[in-house]
């Protein structure tokens, strides 16, 4: 996630500067043969250049509109996760008691505690990283050279301004080695994760540290954690429906070779030097219509890794920090701070 207030114009070339070289070069080509050749002769109407321009901006919004849409539920549903976690860890702390006697020590209590919070710690980091796996529809995911550029991002904007091996260095930490060993065995670790604590919860109760009413509870939690990561889910594994996305960048392209016919005969009626005149008005006002459809393009999915994401990182850091608070350690990890201008 970009967190300053504004993109600077080293950032602006870097993600689109090479749109506004071939834009230039197709509007010098176009001015050139109206210039040099009898194509001086062939005039596109400036009406229909219009309506068409005015269709595809209403497209383009559209599709923006989605996407972000997408991109607000998914921090949305992190948000819901911050408050679950939460108030699991405030019904941890105030539920595992010694209900009926006195059979357990103080000292095991704070352990079933902090095996129960532990345990939901790694469950955040395992859930980021499931979703942080690229899908072939996703911009890494790509085989052709629009792959390789944002791998490239991704190593210098996104993903990569996190510690590799972060999830694997938080589940050795957090779970014991045996459920980590099992995690390789998991199809979804995260789900796993998350029913091990059920089967804890209901151990507690009948030792029992969590009575009936209690189990209930907090097992309600647990269901929450589970209807958020499968609404994470639903917006990974779902790309934005490809004949909004795929048609959109066509139409895209379709405006952008017309435009320049009909700019430069318009420009022509000043005089010769108009035609030429043409060329930065082109290249401006198709480099504007390439950003509207790459800002859409690069928002609709907020979990691929690259510097428009969710910055699940980051909240995970805030999860860890505020139950580690909760029982009552002081040895805490650091915030996540932004490098760059990038918070992931």
């Amino acid at each position: 996630m970009y967190i300053y207030k504004n993109y600077t114009v080293k950032g602006l070339l870097q993600f689109s500067g090479f749109h506004l070289f071939w834009l230039t070069l197709w509007a010098i080509i176009v001015a050139s043969l109206y210039q040099f050749t009898p194509i001086r002769e062939f005039n596109v109407p400036w009406l229909p250049i219009s309506v068409i321009g005015t269709s595809v901006a209403f497209y383009v919004g559209f599709k923006n509109n989605q996407a972000y849409d997408r991109y607000w539920e998914a921090r949305k549903i992190w948000g819901g996760i911050i408050n679950s976690s939460r108030m699991w860890g405030s019904m941890v702390e105030a539920y595992i008691q010694n209900w009926q006697d006195e059979k357990h020590s103080a000292t095991a209590v704070h352990q079933f505690k902090r095996d129960l919070i532990y345990r939901h710690i790694a469950w955040t980091y395992t859930l980021r990283d499931q979703l942080l796996q690229v899908t072939s529809w996703e911009h890494q995911g790509l085989a052709n050279h629009v792959g390789n550029l944002n791998r490239g991002r991704a190593e210098k904007a996104g993903i990569g301004l996190v510690e590799h091996g972060i999830t694997a260095k938080q589940q050795k930490k957090y779970i014991a080695e045996s459920e980590f060993n099992q995690l390789a065995n998991f199809k979804n670790g995260a789900t796993q994760i998350n029913h091990a604590q059920a089967k804890k919860l209901a151990e507690l109760n009948k030792n029992g540290l969590v009575d009936n009413f209690r189990q209930v509870e907090m097992q309600k939690i647990l269901n929450d954690f589970y209807d958020h990561q499968g609404k994470a889910e639903r917006i990974k594994k779902t790309p934005l429906p490809r004949q909004y996305a795929a048609v959109g960048f066509i139409f895209v392209c379709i405006f952008i070779v017309l435009f320049p016919f009909s700019m430069v005969s318009e420009f022509a009626k000043i005089g010769s030097f108009g035609i030429w005149l043409s060329v930065p008005f082109v290249a401006l006002t198709g480099w504007i219509f390439v950003m509207m459809e790459l800002v859409g393009d690069y928002t609709e999915n907020p979990f691929e890794g690259l510097s428009n994401d969710v910055p699940m990182n980051s909240i995970c850091r805030t999860i860890e920090i505020d139950l580690l608070q909760m029982l009552g350690e002081t040895d805490l990890p650091e915030p996540i701070k932004p490098v760059d201008g990038f918070l992931m």
